[in-house]
């Protein structure tokens, strides 16, 4: 929604520069319509530009980030996102009561990781280990897991396999959970020390009254 509202902002602004453009060089300038109409395109499709940059720029400095860094985190996102589909359709194949639940904190876990990162890029850095390592495990294994389980007979061998597997993705899941503490630490460590200012405000409140 927020980016919805800021292309109308910036198709607003350049259109109102365009009209004032072509206003100003017909009868200001007296340029015929087809050079008004020219100058009226290219000094809106410049203001465009321009406020889309000092968007970005404003963005960058709130967020604390690099263009560079920026474009490396979205790389990132969107291979992620592509991974937790995969991980998604592996669960669903998996139709085992005994792991619905484990099944569905996995997913609630790895989305509020990408959702937490997308509405704040600066937090990728808070869960590297997630994107680099974890995800490309619990996806790999997953569909694995959701492979071996769905054939018709199962040798010794595979059994042993399934419940390797079924053991490390039961790990993995409480992996991926640290990583998601770890990510909003900070948040929860703003929220104690609130809570304290707010008791020790309280206090001083409660001995003013007694005075």
């Amino acid at each position: 929604m927020k980016g919805f509202f800021q292309l109308m902002l910036r198709f607003a602004a350049a259109s109102s520069g365009a009209a004032l453009t072509w206003l100003l060089s017909f009868f200001i300038f007296s340029q015929t319509f087809l050079f008004s109409s020219l100058y009226a395109l290219a000094g809106g499709a410049v203001l465009y530009v321009s406020v889309k940059q000092i968007g970005n720029f404003r963005y960058l400095q709130k967020e604390g980030l690099t263009r560079r860094e920026l474009k490396y985190i979205q790389k990132n996102l969107k291979e992620a996102k592509g991974k937790i589909s995969r991980l998604q359709k592996a669960l669903i194949q998996v139709r085992s009561l005994d792991q619905a639940k484990q099944n569905f904190e996995i997913i609630r876990t790895v989305r509020k990781i990408y959702s937490n990162t997308k509405k704040e890029p600066k937090r990728f850095y808070q869960a590297e280990g997630f994107y680099y390592k974890n995800l490309d495990s619990l996806v790999e294994l997953t569909e694995k897991y959701a492979y071996l389980s769905s054939q018709p007979t199962k040798s010794w061998e595979m059994a042993e396999s399934l419940l390797d597997t079924k053991r490390t993705v039961r790990s993995l899941n409480q992996t991926v959970k640290k990583d998601l503490h770890i990510m909003l630490k900070d948040d929860v460590d703003t929220l104690h020390f609130e809570l304290d200012v707010a008791k020790q405000s309280f206090k001083k409140n409660d001995r003013s009254v007694l005075k």
